[in-house]
């Protein structure tokens, strides 16, 4: 039901306009303003000038062939992360990600942007393109958006989803405080027939379904930045967090074998978290050494309820389940850096991971009260202690080929309390090697190799119970992190006046995925596999149309192709990655009229994932048509950026199928649902400026 919700509100998420572009350098070619460099591109303001940029988000999102890149689902912070540097510097944090750091900087505090090859920075970890802005703090400034979005049917009005920050200057402190509800904000909702089929295909059911979804998620955030004496350098990113998400979905029920029905299903979320992370660093002998940590807690109480009432008064069916994770995290990093024939960097970083979750499912007796269920190993601790090193060289081998390779390793203890609890120790080499090649003025390539060590989900150790999937996961403390050897190549191609092409193919060879496997006779739940491939090809271009004579005109492509393998641990058989990405396709066509405050756009947007499987199931997410929207944007209304667009104009459904068998998934099938959700015109609105 979640990815459910994802997939509907989708709307809210993809119709969330891309940011707005101004035409005062419409006459001139852009990239009047951009110059390449020995060991990269530089983009000056004037750069952006047509696209009317209210924040550095909005100039980085217009560069061409480029895309923002994060490492949200990094392990600890390690090295690598978002591809975007402030004033040379990571973004730290993991709240305090690139998007969001970027938002909240001015592009009138803005002074160039670079964009370099990660294996020319003396940052370790970092690969392929790498943008750096360069900014500067004066007085005081701010920005601000809001983004009201309007449903003609079953959603309520989208009004809250919005920022402002306000960023400036005491002394040798630079502050920013903002106020947001714009990410994961959403309204959603839609209605469709359900039908059930029949082994011979014929329909034994039908289910009339309307599902609303809600998000909100508020954010006081604070960054403070301290130009300490000398060249010691101090950051501290605070913040605080609510989530509020609502699901509802009503469903009038009729087919053989049980008496009409209506289903209610409930979900809602209220989470809060927080986080307090920073860093320090100074000059130290030879080198330079920077400490870091970082102290983040979120608490999530879930309750979810299913309820079913007959119309010929037989008593009403259902359960709840109830369930509440406190997740902390706590990490300490020093990374100490000096130059030696080369750029060497010594790190050292230790870790500790909790989850505590209370489980309790409850079902409804023929007398209306509900009665507590038995679900084994739903409440435990898991705890994970993490201690890591690594040492990184880097050093240019000739003057357009640049070397960076790093080796290192993590010793981990994980332990998990209640009747089935363990206590595991590993070791896990990591490291990398990548070669950077500046072939001509115009052409970059770039090859990697990497050991990397994955991160778990805590919550996969515990049992819980989907009800809207009437479906349980069983508990499996035998959870070991994913490795992988991943091997890329990647190349970006200049192509003066008409734009850019960035292209990358990769490989992985994975051990011990993290898919669904059986668990005893009956029960199943994420378990690992002990080798799969994943192997696919990224292209992220951006087109000009000014030297073909329309002025103002611009194409942006970013797709990925993806194809993954694994082996069935239930039926040996070869098959894909459960609901892994297949096809993510997004194009932009923007035109910026000469002469005038105005522009206009068409976005297409197509996304396909692999099938979904469990034990005695498999499901299967898919849309007929893509995504298509259009918007016109007026850059100066009082001083404001004003974009309105109306989005799923191809009237795009969303499909979902799911075939039941009668044991398990190697056995004979026992029925099929195939369901069909409308969920009509988005109409979205933008309102954005500076101050």
């Amino acid at each position: 039901m979640r990815r459910s919700c994802w997939l509907l509100a989708s709307g809210s998420l993809l119709a969330v306009p891309a940011y707005a572009q101004n035409d005062d350098s419409a006459d001139a070619p852009p990239a009047q303003a951009a110059a390449s460099v020995a060991d990269g591109q530089d983009y000056a303001p004037e750069f952006f000038a047509r696209f009317s940029p209210n924040t550095a988000l909005d100039m980085v999102r217009q560069i061409p062939g480029f895309a923002i890149q994060q490492g949200d689902e990094r392990r600890g912070l390690g090295q690598g992360g978002d591809n975007v540097l402030i004033n040379g510097e990571r973004v730290s944090g993991k709240s305090n990600d690139a998007v969001t750091t970027l938002g909240r900087i001015s592009a009138s505090n803005v002074i160039r942007i670079e964009v370099r090859d990660a294996a020319s920075l003396d940052i370790p970890g970092l690969s392929g393109q790498v943008v750096n802005i360069v900014a500067e703090t004066t007085g005081i400034s701010g920005n601000f958006a809001w983004n009201p979005q309007f449903r003609p049917r079953i959603t309520n009005p989208r009004l809250t989803n919005g920022e402002i920050s306000v960023s400036g200057t005491q002394g040798a402190f630079d502050y920013t405080i903002s106020l947001s509800n714009s990410d994961d904000s959403f309204r959603g909702g839609a209605e469709g027939p359900e039908l059930v089929f029949d082994t011979n295909g014929q329909i034994i059911a039908r289910h009339d379904e309307v599902a609303t979804f809600s998000g909100d998620r508020p954010q006081l955030a604070g960054t403070f930045r301290y130009d300490g004496p000398g060249s010691s350098v101090g950051n501290l990113n605070l913040s605080y967090e609510r989530w509020y998400n609502r699901v509802s979905e009503d469903s009038i029920r009729t087919g053989q074998g049980l008496p009409d029905r209506t289903r209610f299903f409930r979900d809602r979320e209220d989470e809060w978290n927080f986080e307090i992370g920073g860093d320090f660093e100074f000059a130290l002998g030879p080198g330079r050494l920077k400490l870091i940590g970082l102290r983040r807690f979120e608490r999530s109480p879930f309750e979810t309820s299913l309820i079913t009432d007959f119309v010929d008064g037989t008593p009403s069916i259902g359960d709840i389940f109830i369930r509440t994770l406190d997740e902390g995290e706590w990490i300490a990093r020093a990374e100490y850096g000096w130059a030696m024939g080369g750029d060497w960097q010594v790190a050292v970083e230790g870790a500790l991971n909790t989850l505590d979750v209370r489980s309790q499912l409850s079902t409804l007796d023929p007398n209306g009260d509900f009665q507590p269920v038995i679900l084994p190993n739903s409440n435990s601790e898991v705890e994970e202690e993490r201690a890591e090193i690594n040492i990184t060289y880097g050093t240019p081998l000739t003057d357009s080929l640049t070397l960076q390779a790093s080796i290192g390793g993590e010793y981990s203890t994980i332990s998990q309390s209640g009747e089935i609890g363990l206590t595991r120790t590993f070791y896990r080499p990591k490291g990398f090697l990548s070669l950077a090649w500046r072939a001509s003025d115009a052409l970059d390539i770039r090859v990697r190799v990497e050991r990397e060590v994955g991160q778990l989900n805590f919550s996969d150790f515990v049992a819980s119970s989907d009800l809207a999937g009437e479906r349980e996961d069983a508990a499996n403390p035998n959870l070991v992190p994913p490795q992988s050897w991943n091997y890329e190549i990647e190349a970006t191609q200049q192509l003066g006046e008409f734009g850019s092409i960035t292209a990358r193919l990769y490989y992985e060879q994975i051990s011990d995925i993290v898919d669904q496997i059986p668990i005893g006779a009956t029960a199943e739940a994420p378990g690992n596999i002990d080798s799969a491939k994943r192997y696919g090809i990224e292209w992220n271009s951006t087109f000009n149309f000014d030297p073909l004579g329309w002025r103002g005109g611009r194409l942006d492509i970013e797709a990925a192709f993806q194809r993954t393998r694994v082996r069935d641990p239930l039926t040996g058989e070869n098959r894909s990655i459960s609901s892994n990405m297949q096809r993510d396709i997004e194009i932009e066509l923007r035109h910026d009229v000469p002469g005038t405050d105005w522009a206009w756009g068409l976005e297409y947007e197509e996304y396909l994932e692999a099938p979904g499987f469990r034990l005695s199931q498999t499901n299967f997410f898919r849309a007929r048509t893509p995504f298509v929207g259009a918007y016109i944007e007026h850059k100066d209304v009082f001083g404001l950026r004003v974009r309105g667009g109306v989005y799923n104009l191809l009237d795009r459904d969303e499909l979902f199928t799911r075939t039941f068998f009668v044991n398990r998934r190697d056995g004979p099938i026992n029925f099929i649902e195939d369901r069909v959700r409308e969920f009509g015109p988005i109409f979205s609105f933008q309102i954005a400026g500076s101050f």
